[in-house]
């Protein structure tokens, strides 16, 4: 299932009433606009126990489990535990630790670079290191690069993509996630998020919606089934783009009504290799570059380097990870980070990233048993980490020197990226930074609380098993988080 965007529609509202007509089981980016309503302006801390079990406690969460913990940033007691020390699915919480890890230990400076040799007789290789941010105008710079080293013909070109090894999805993700571009493949070569699109046009009162490529090249890779239909203005509006099992074929049902808006579809990549060599192909005809011959391999040797474009620096990658709750960026990075180990036979990037997540939190503080990690975005649901886990995380970057890159990734209560919409209005806009997520049954808030009458505290709070629709979930979660706002010592 696709994430489907109408032009001119707030995505936050689509986004839910596609859940309910599709049935997204994860919806990384969607947050509603939640407004907590409180009845005091202030709470002693010896009362806050009371006033959180108050919330939590109510019967309409009876068969849900609550993980909490919140305690001072600096020192001090804790002010609140529930089942802090158990396992939880954290949802996309979990690219807290992948984001610490990778500033710890690649350094807020570090880029990717996707490097083009020159290999003689015609001959060039492009080696691509697996940049989230890599797009067609960097194609381009590329191309230019080589039309002004005087090149206008390539009779072999071949991309490397042993950088990144192991499989491009990760193998405990839901099917539906792979076909969602929340669930992109990750390898060496990533080009526009290793997403594509189309639009659908409604036409008139029965006919099938008009399929548009936005990029015609595309086309040709897929066969098509077009179930849907345009209806009357007083019918409701809903799209459900699958792929089936062969990856070639996609099917498009549902229903738009006409005169409406065009809607758009985003799509993840077959096979990312080829999806980069088609657009990079397409970038050198632009400069009148002939290309012959493309294969791709996994190992070889590189000569002279003759062209390369660089990614943002990583503390660049970190706030698009963490602000928007990008999978593929939170991917990428945990695979940047195998190049701080060697690898032994066998073991894919992922792995050895893996390791170094690990290796890195403990350097922190983390204690290794308060988590079990199989990937770096939180889209699985094998996942396993505690509250306290993420409390001791946030609590040990902030003592490095790097603690205010980190902190400056993470969204700010009613005002930035997936907590832009949250808090709006309540005592905790503005001085929250905290990370979201949200899967089917799993919600959950980790971060950084500045509290006007209190010390800076640090928080982390998972709700798993619930049966409540994600909103109502995420509202007493929000009731929580304005109570620590109001914390005072008495």
């Amino acid at each position: 299932m696709v994430r489907l965007k109408a032009f001119n529609q707030p995505l936050g509202v689509l986004l839910i009433f596609l859940a309910s007509q599709i049935g997204f089981s994860s919806i990384a980016k969607a947050q509603t606009q939640v407004a907590p309503t409180t009845t005091t302006k202030s709470i002693c801390s010896t009362k806050l126990g009371t006033a959180i079990d108050a919330v939590i406690n109510r019967p309409l969460f009876s068969r849900v489990r609550w993980g909490i913990l919140v305690q001072p940033l600096s020192t001090g007691p804790i002010l609140y535990s529930r089942d802090a020390q158990k396992y939880f699915t954290p949802a996309s919480n979990l690219k807290l630790l992948t984001t610490a890890a990778a500033l710890q230990q690649l350094g807020a400076n570090f880029r990717i670079r996707t490097s083009i040799y020159q290999n003689g007789n015609g001959v060039l290789r492009i080696v691509g290191r697996g940049d989230p941010s890599l797009s067609d105008t960097q194609l381009q710079t590329l191309a230019q690069q080589l039309k002004q080293k005087g090149i206008t013909q390539i009779q072999r070109l071949i991309a490397d993509d042993s950088y990144i090894q192991g499989d491009i999805v990760n193998s405990t993700w839901q099917w539906e996630d792979v076909q969602s571009d929340y669930g992109a493949p990750v390898s060496s070569f990533i080009l526009n998020q290793n997403i594509f699109s189309l639009k659908l046009v409604p036409q008139a009162v029965g006919k099938s919606l008009q399929v548009v490529w936005i990029d015609p090249g595309e086309a040709t890779q897929w066969r098509t089934i077009n179930q849907s239909v345009t209806v009357a203005q007083n019918q409701p509006s809903y799209v459900n783009v699958t792929r089936e099992l062969s990856g070639t074929v996609l099917r498009i049902q549902g229903q738009l009504t006409t005169n409406s808006e065009p809607s758009l579809i985003d799509l993840p990549v077959v096979d990312p290799n080829y999806y980069f060599l088609r657009r990079f192909r397409t970038a050198l005809a632009t400069e009148k570059i002939s290309l012959g011959q493309i294969l791709v391999a996994n190992r070889g040797v590189n000569q002279e380097e003759i062209a390369f474009v660089e990614s943002p620096p990583l503390s660049e990658l970190l706030a698009e990870t963490n602000l928007n709750s990008n999978n593929l960026y939170a991917e990428a990075l945990l695979r940047a980070l195998a190049v701080k180990k060697p690898k032994l036979k066998n073991q894919t990037s992922a792995d050895v990233g893996l390791e170094v997540v690990k290796a890195s939190l403990t350097q922190l503080g983390v204690d290794p048993a308060n988590y079990i990690l199989v990937d770096g975005s939180g889209l699985s649901r094998r996942n396993l980490v505690t509250p306290e886990a993420f409390v001791q995380t946030l609590r040990g970057i902030a003592r490095t020197p790097t603690a205010y890159i980190y902190r400056a990734s993470l969204p700010v209560a009613g005002k930035s990226g997936t907590l832009k919409g949250r808090f709006q209005d309540t005592p905790a806009e503005g001085i929250v930074q905290a990370k979201t997520g949200t899967l089917t049954g799993a919600i959950s808030l980790s971060g950084y609380l500045n509290a006007p009458k209190y010390e800076p505290l640090v928080f982390s709070i998972i709700v798993n098993q619930s049966e409540q629709p994600a909103t109502v979930v995420r509202q007493a979660i929000d009731e929580i988080v304005v109570l620590l706002t109001q914390l005072q010592r008495c």
